[in-house]
């Protein structure tokens, strides 16, 4: 893995492109770029017949150049490092910063090609290949590029960051954390992501050093007999818990500025279904008792004699005596 440092100090993991994968992806530009110059040779061949030795010398010329040289510069500019074969092989070409190259960084790549490449029939870039460290040829490190692997099998489990032993978690929730920049927490993350792939003495040395910085950041001791990476797991392991309970106050609070119409509606249905059934009331059959029909009537008897009748409520007619 290549250790390369951005502007902002941030380092990039790539994986540089050997030997092997790089002349495979040049044999496939090649079988490309030789197949299509063969085809125009042919077809320029034929529409110059009629013209002189010189002028059809010319026009080779010009073709050789533009087709074999030009045509992969303008391939990997527009591509932004991605030919065919490297495509195929899982290869890109980068600037030495990790960012995309651009035409110049192309030009340069193509023209030291034609004498690394085509004249020597590839051995030149071999050997420079085979020197270099991180296998660049002499067109990479004129240009200041670097050919890296895009397609690297990545380990399940290997970025998930550990947690802290469990008498350390919520220990530190009363510790300012303010203080502490975003790229000290990335170089934690970063370091306890990979610490079981360092070396004991080396994983060691940088613990102690981010455990010191953040001691620095933060303006409290460590707790003695705390190792640093048990101490920088758990100050992590806070950090992540803040962040996550403002997380959720600001998702509740959000939702809390449309309860208040939500609960007068919620109210109001609850009330019209504990209501009994009324002819207006708009609830509807499911969600109100109906109401049971009137009994029949009972027949009417006889008046006793010596007894008034009184009108009936409703019709307004007294039976006679």
């Amino acid at each position: 893995m290549s250790g390369l440092v951005t502007g902002d100090a941030v380092v990039l993991g790539l994986h540089p492109a050997r030997l092997p994968s790089r002349a495979l992806a040049v044999v496939i530009d090649l079988v490309v770029v030789w197949t299509a110059y063969l085809l125009v040779s042919v077809g320029l061949a034929v529409a110059t017949a009629a013209l002189d030795e010189a002028a059809v010398m010319a026009v080779s010329i010009a073709t050789f150049l533009l087709v074999l040289v030009g045509g992969p510069i303008v391939v990997e500019t527009l591509s932004h490092g991605r030919s065919l074969g490297k495509m195929a092989c899982g290869l890109r070409v980068v600037r030495d910063d990790g960012g995309p190259i651009r035409f110049r960084h192309a030009l340069v790549r193509g023209a030291m090609s034609v004498v690394e490449i085509l004249l020597s029939f590839g051995v030149i870039a071999c050997i420079a290949s085979l020197v270099s460290e991180r296998g660049r040829r002499i067109g990479d490190v004129f240009a200041g590029t670097l050919v890296v692997r895009e397609r690297v099998p990545v380990q399940r489990g290997s970025l998930a960051v550990p947690p802290p032993p469990f008498w350390l978690v919520g220990r530190f929730r009363e510790l300012d954390l303010s203080g502490v920049p975003d790229g000290l927490w990335l170089a934690i993350r970063q370091y306890l992501t990979r610490m079981g792939q360092l070396d004991a003495g080396v994983s060691w040395s940088m613990a102690h050093r981010l455990a010191d910085d953040l001691v620095a950041r933060t303006g409290a001791p460590a707790p003695h007999g705390v190792p640093p990476a048990a101490y920088l797991a758990a100050v992590l392991n806070e950090r992540q818990a803040r962040d996550a309970r403002r997380a959720f106050a600001a998702a509740r609070a959000q939702g809390g500025t449309a309860a208040p119409g939500g609960g007068h509606d919620a109210a109001a249905a609850r009330a019209s279904q504990a209501r009994p059934f009324e002819g207006g009331s708009g609830a509807g059959p499911a969600a109100t008792p109906v109401a049971p029909a009137p009994a029949p009537a009972a027949p009417i008897a006889p008046a006793e004699a010596g007894t008034t009748a009184t009108p009936s409520g409703t019709t307004g007619f007294a039976p006679p005596a």
